[in-house]
């Protein structure tokens, strides 16, 4: 019999030694030891026994028009009417039972965002459409709904009770090869500052995360769900693998999103109500502190939280709940993290002396309409920015719609405008936008960004 050696993918002859230069066969088969010093090994596998069928491999369909401008002649149409004038596009994610009765699946809303179909493999192959229940790009969890029996949910744990250097396993799918099952521990909690990932308060591991993971789990030892994979950080690009710099978003978090996803379909947040701006070491220096460290309210806006709470104009808000706030972002970035009615305790600087004052939030504004703001507006409808666009550099309102033939279509604006400046006053989200039309300028301009493009529309 000729022995084959596979090297880069070619299968050779191998050269047979002879037979006295041959090592002798072992006489029984190597293997782990069961047990040393008469102590078991300890294994993951009993924990993940009970975890593995509640992790699931997400599957995702949409139909994305193709632009030809040859099919906008109706000569080429009739020419090639065989042409495809759209493409699918699929991609592979991963996803976690939390309700076995339900069917509730959580993943991540970049998994499943714009598809127009979604199917989900269970860990015993049986392949289910879902259902989708609804979705939170801001903080990027999603909620999904399958409708079978005979399913196993994953416990979700307390994830604030999550320490540095506490063990962990991340379940997933990367790269579509199969559920693979890598482990690791908590590097840090609480990281935030990571640009384009919405509000963040993630944990950070160095279990191998790669593409695929996404909507995965990360369980503890006792095998409950303590976060949602959700991203790794490569700066060659995430299809250049782990590098041990993963992240999670924490079980905490997530059930509060996927409670008012099936509650209701949206998230809604609190907020303060303030305008705010970053410190320098000369606005710093002026206000009597020791660091450049928080962020200066700048504007109160009638009614609001902040204003309940007796914040002022010039105040310094240097931590909330006792997290240190270094920046007007860290600020709307704590904020988002709070439900409607969360008590938060501030800690501010005023005239140079510290003092604590304590706000209820209140529910952040939905869309405006624009009739309600100026006329020149009628048929627009403003919103938030969605916080991965502020994480992208950008700031003030979203146009969430227009209607076709109003006034604002009229005056050029478009569904996804962003709307940075106005002639009404200065702004920094849709509170401060609100509170601009107070008085109406006898001259409105909007400055908008849309796509990559700035330009300036003067509304009539």
């Amino acid at each position: 019999m000729v022995a084959l050696l596979v090297r880069d993918g070619l299968a050779t002859p191998a050269v047979a030694a002879p037979a006295s230069a041959l090592p002798a066969a072992p006489a029984t088969p190597v293997a782990l030891p069961q047990a040393v010093g008469g102590e078991a090994l300890p294994s993951l596998a009993p924990m993940l026994e009970r975890v593995t069928p509640a992790v699931v491999s997400v599957q995702t369909r949409q139909r994305v028009r193709v632009r030809n401008p040859f099919m906008d002649d109706p000569f080429f149409r009739r020419m090639f009417p065989h042409v495809p004038r759209e493409r699918i596009e699929q991609s592979l994610g991963s996803g976690v039972i939390v309700d076995a009765r339900r069917g509730l699946v959580l993943t991540n809303h970049h998994v499943i965002e714009g598809a127009d179909e979604v199917t989900v493999t269970l860990h015993d192959g049986r392949v289910l459409e879902a259902e989708f229940v609804g979705s939170d790009p801001d903080t990027d969890v999603a909620v999904m709904k399958i409708a079978t029996g005979d399913l196993h949910a994953v416990a979700l744990a307390d994830s604030s009770s999550l320490r540095v250097g506490d063990f962990v396993v991340a379940v997933g799918n990367p790269f579509g090869i199969g559920q693979t099952v890598t482990s690791g521990i908590v590097s840090a909690v609480g990281r935030s500052g990571l640009r384009g990932l919405g509000y963040q308060d993630f944990i950070q591991t160095d279990a191998s995360i790669n593409p695929g993971n996404s909507g995965g789990a990360l369980v503890n030892l006792d095998g409950q769900l303590v976060g949602i994979n959700t991203a790794s950080f490569n700066p060659r690009g995430s299809m250049a693998g782990n590098i041990g710099l993963g992240f999670a978003i924490p079980a905490n978090l997530a059930r509060s999103v996927m409670d008012q996803l099936v509650a209701t379909g949206e998230v809604r947040r609190g907020t303060l109500g303030i305008d705010t701006q970053d410190l320098d070491a000369r606005l710093a220096q002026a206000l009597g502190l020791e660091h450049v460290r928080g962020t200066v309210v700048t504007r109160v806006h009638t009614g609001s939280a902040g204003a309940r709470a007796g914040l002022k104009p010039g105040d310094v808000i240097t931590a909330a709940n006792g997290q240190t706030i270094h920046d007007r972002d860290g600020l709307r970035n704590f904020e988002g993290l709070q439900g409607i009615g969360s008590k938060v305790l501030l800690d501010i600087h005023r005239d140079g002396r510290p003092l604590q004052l304590t706000a209820t939030l209140l529910a952040q504004p939905g869309a405006i309409a624009g009739a309600d703001l100026d006329p020149r507006l009628a048929g627009a409808s403003f919103a938030d920015l969605p916080e991965r666009l502020r994480q992208a550099g950008l700031s003030g309102v979203l146009v969430e719609a227009v209607e076709p033939g109003s006034r604002a279509e009229d005056n050029g604006l478009r569904a996804g405008d962003v709307v940075v400046a106005s002639s009404a006053g200065s702004f920094a989200d849709l509170g401060g936008f609100r509170t601009g039309f107070t008085r109406a300028p006898a001259q409105l301009a909007l400055q908008i960004v849309r796509g990559n493009r700035p330009g300036v529309l003067p509304m009539r």
